[in-house]
């Protein structure tokens, strides 16, 4: 893995309230140097809509499809690890959609594992056309506000379902039974809502977020040079045993939890803006 050069920025751009419950934020990447730069993109179980200005971006998936971003792209929900290859003078704008938003905008996913442009979705050009303006701003803030703007009009109301699932906090409780009791309907049609709305499954996302738990303690360790202590981090995130906390690591991120430690500067980690 590459170190990153000086001249390789990237920054998290937050959302104002109204759009908080679709967007997490946007994530802004910029290579001005003459080098090419690759980095590892953490899984977010998010779906992704990306913009690229200069020359083609390449993301490289766990299976060694690489896929060449030409304007913009949708893919996810992003389930592991990828990397991505940002060329000299190059830049990346990516929407990062929360929950069930991605669908409240497009009714539909894009495949897993390939890039789909947005307007294949809709069968219009209507981003082709949101490229060519954004091309002509400069800011990547203005460029978000511009984003948001143009895209207030197509928003879906939330579905009651997937409201309740997205709302439900009762950890004691399986939400996908207790749902189905409240809404009267069957088990497996929430378990259907759920996978076609949100793109993963519950199960899927509880694993995800017991492995982000463990990240986060790590980056926290490493933050204040602290020894990590990896039972602990087993206890916390209630893991069965460290057999299991490698295989998540492998899962997520294709490397052993030895090699993120040391890997770490070549994952993406953007700072918010300030």
């Amino acid at each position: 893995m590459q170190e990153t050069p000086s001249d390789y920025h990237e920054l998290k751009i937050p959302v104002s309230g109204e759009f908080e419950s679709i967007f997490t934020y946007f994530y802004f990447a910029e290579n001005t140097s003459l080098h090419p730069v690759t980095k590892t993109l953490l899984p977010t179980y998010q779906t992704i809509l990306l913009f690229c200005f200069g020359e083609k971006a390449s993301m490289t998936t766990r299976e060694n499809i690489t896929l060449h971003v030409d304007q913009c792209m949708v893919f996810g929900p992003v389930r592991q690890a990828f990397e991505y290859n940002l060329p000299a003078k190059t830049s990346i704008l990516v929407a990062n959609f929360k929950d069930d938003a991605f669908f409240r905008f497009f009714g539909k996913f894009p495949l897993e594992k390939s890039a789909v442009h947005p307007d294949h979705l809709l069968k219009e050009n209507c981003f082709t056309d949101l490229w060519y303006q954004l091309e002509k701003i400069s800011s990547a803030q203005e460029r978000v506000h511009y984003i948001l703007e143009f895209c207030r009009p197509y928003l879906q109301a939330q579905d009651p379902t997937a409201h309740l699932l997205n709302h439900f906090e009762n950890n004691q409780f399986n939400p996908i039974k207790v749902i189905a009791e409240q809404t009267r309907q069957t088990e497996r049609n929430i378990q259907r809502k759920q996978k076609e709305q949100f793109g993963y499954s519950l199960k899927e996302i509880n694993r995800y977020n017991r492995f982000l738990q463990a990240i986060k303690i790590i980056e926290e360790e490493t933050g204040k040079q602290n020894k990590i202590q990896w039972f602990h981090i087993i206890e916390q995130c209630g893991y069965y045993d460290q057999s299991q906390l490698i295989h998540d690591f492998r899962h997520f991120l294709h490397i052993s939890p030895a090699q993120y430690l040391k890997f770490q500067q070549a994952i993406c980690h953007p700072r918010s803006e300030e």
